[in-house]
């Protein structure tokens, strides 16, 4: 049977098409808040990086009631890198919301999410959003999704085709993009209509699968799942069927169903729901929370593999442990094993013969997202290069290929397919909307490291760029490095105005007077190939000869502050990005110099 009573409903789309803002305009749609409990915008989005950065990084489930059915919504991030987090939650939904922006169109991590969501068989509705932009071409919007249908072979769904368009920002939804509407309720009235209740087993043996894990500091572990059979309750006896065919007995201390913005304590919950359960000490995601009479197992989740990875160590430097709590091998490998149980796209390995760990992500920013979280909890560390990892396929070697998509002003495309030419970048497609273009590429997942900034200088500031997975393909050869060298400490101390104003005629400096380096610190980046030494806290000498006029003011120009980001995407193989809770810095593997001639002499050989 089908419940009629509920609805589970998946919003995806890519990153920036309106998808929190969306959840805003149902949240007051419901009409179960006071004004003051939805003040501001992107209600979902409330960790502190999600806030900073604009971005949806964790996916969300919220449940609102409208017209006698209630409506669980699972809001997920739109961000390709964030791609484990939409995997392990469209299968809590049996349909799901596909925004597309008006203007932009299908982009590649659209394709992407709606090719997930018909693998689990979630029915799409499609919401074209962002109408009142004034480049806003709906109807050719909405014609590309169903070629992208086509293409995924979804012709089964092409009879019945539900779509709205609406305008998130404004707060309404209409069938006629040239009549504005009055609300969000056309869209909420189409969710009940076109998406199905959930098929209900309600005398079956109990099977939920967790497929999402939080923490409490008062009840511990919390799984978060969707009952697929059966009633779970809470003082239960239930059994833990786990990886590698492990069975663990557990008893359920409390059940919590969603109720508006959080959670509210019930006595049961019955099959087709979303809940989240409590007393479960070492479950996992994936895993199936059976009846001990007859336990049966539900497919585990599975995700796309990592494409990149990087080395974490402790901080090293000779200015360690000086803002930091959590500083050795232990702390980094505990942390690390705390976010794999919720972080299901990630993996990481010990190095053989090393204090170090191989982490490997969906990208920079899934990984960056992760250094970014460690250092605001006191930690500190030392983060290598970031490393594609390849493959071997019936004996050649292979690589990871991105699809590429840069929307740039027609008049600044020529810099674009230059840089990205250069690192191995094949143009797959070429359109003009107005005054834009928009150019798809396949390029190695090498050539997108350190692409971005040079991108944004190119252009001043006006391409944007989206990239996901595409495929493995086999290894281009001639990706060019950084073409640049670095200018490399050799004292230790503080950064000096004298020193620094000669040689930012030949470098962009990293540091500012009054800074405090050390010997194989990074301070600036050469203006041409190669590295130089040089000695940032070098004074001007005094003596009691003077001539008019010789003493010259000191200009210095501000010292580039790098981002996270942007740090992990300049260095080289043989440098690191030093993380401390207030400080970002680049230093060379080996400190001093001498040993750093040692090994290119050894490496020449």
């Amino acid at each position: 049977m089908r419940r009629t009573d509920l609805r589970n409903v998946a919003i995806i789309a890519h990153v920036d098409h309106g998808k929190t803002t969306l959840v805003d305009c149902m949240l007051r749609q419901s009409g179960r808040f006071r004004e003051s409990q939805l003040v501001g915008q992107q209600i979902l989005d409330s960790n502190d990086l999600e806030r900073e950065r604009g971005i949806t990084i964790l996916a969300k489930n919220i449940a609102i009631p409208y017209r006698g059915v209630k409506i669980n919504i699972i809001d997920t991030p739109g961000h390709a890198d964030f791609g484990g987090e939409v995997e392990r939650t469209v299968g809590l939904a049996d349909g799901a919301l596909l925004l597309v922006d008006a203007a932009e169109g299908p982009m590649p991590q659209t394709r992407f999410v709606l090719g997930k969501a018909f693998e689990r068989g979630v029915r799409p509705i499609v919401v074209i959003n962002k109408i009142d932009r004034p480049d806003a071409r709906p109807h050719e919007v909405l014609d590309e999704v169903l070629d992208l249908f086509i293409s995924l072979g979804a012709e089964h769904v092409l009879d019945d085709f539900p779509h709205i368009f609406a305008s998130s920002k404004l707060g309404y939804a209409t069938a006629d993009p040239a009549r504005p509407g009055e609300g969000i309720g056309p869209l909420m009235d189409l969710i009940l209509e076109k998406i199905p209740g959930p098929e209900a087993e309600l005398d079956a043996p109990l099977r939920l699968r967790v497929t999402t894990l939080d923490w409490s500091d008062y009840v511990g572990r919390i799984a978060i799942g969707r009952v697929h059979a059966g009633t779970i309750r809470k003082g239960q006896s239930v059994l833990l069927l786990q990886s590698d065919e492990r069975r663990t007995p557990a008893k359920i201390a409390s059940v919590f169903l969603f109720q508006d913005l959080g959670r509210v304590e019930v006595h049961e919950v019955d099959a087709g729901d979303v809940c989240a359960v409590v007393g479960l000490e070492g479950v996992e995601i994936g895993d199936t929370i059976a009846d001990p009479l007859a336990p049966a197992a539900l497919p585990r989740i599975t995700v796309d593999e990592p494409t990149l990875k990087m080395t974490f160590g402790v901080n090293s430097s000779p200015l360690s442990g000086r803002e930091g709590k959590f500083l050795t091998t232990r702390h980094l490998r505990e942390r690390l094993d705390r976010e794999l149980e919720k972080n299901v796209a990630l993996r990481v390995e010990p190095i053989v013969g090393t204090e170090q760990f191989a982490v490997a992500g969906r990208g920079v920013l899934h990984l960056s997202i992760l250094i970014e979280t460690m250092r605001r909890e006191s930690y500190e560390l030392s983060v290598g290069k970031p490393q594609v990892i390849f493959k071997e396929i019936d004996g050649v070697r292979h690589e990871p290929f991105e699809s590429l998509v840069v929307e740039v002003p027609t008049e600044r495309t020529g810099p674009v397919m230059e840089l990205i030419g250069k690192r191995r970048g094949e143009v797959v497609e070429m359109t003009t909307h107005r005054d834009y273009t928009f150019l798809v590429f396949s390029i190695p997942a090498r050539g997108l490291i350190g692409l971005r900034t040079r991108i944004l200088n190119a252009t001043q500031g006006t391409a944007v760029m989206h990239h996901r997975f595409e495929a493995y393909k086999p290894a281009a050869e001639g990706i060019a490095d950084r073409a640049s060298g670095v200018l490399v400490s050799t004292v230790a101390g503080r950064a000096v105005a004298y020193a620094l104003n000669g040689l930012q005629n030949r470098a962009e400096l990293f540091v500012a007077p009054g800074d405090e380096i050390y010997a194989g610190m990074i301070v600036g980046e050469n203006s041409r190939e190669g590295d130089m030494n040089v000695n940032p806290a070098k004074e001007k000498k005094l003596s009691n000869v003077r001539a008019v006029g010789h003493d010259e003011n000191v200009l210095l120009k501000p010292a580039r502050r790098m981002t996270l980001e942007e740090a992990l995407e300049f260095v080289a193989d043989d440098e690191l990005v030093e993380i401390t809770p207030t400080q970002i810095r680049l230093r060379k593997i080996l400190l001093q110099e001498t040993d750093r001639r040692r090994a290119a002499r050894a490496a020449g050989n």
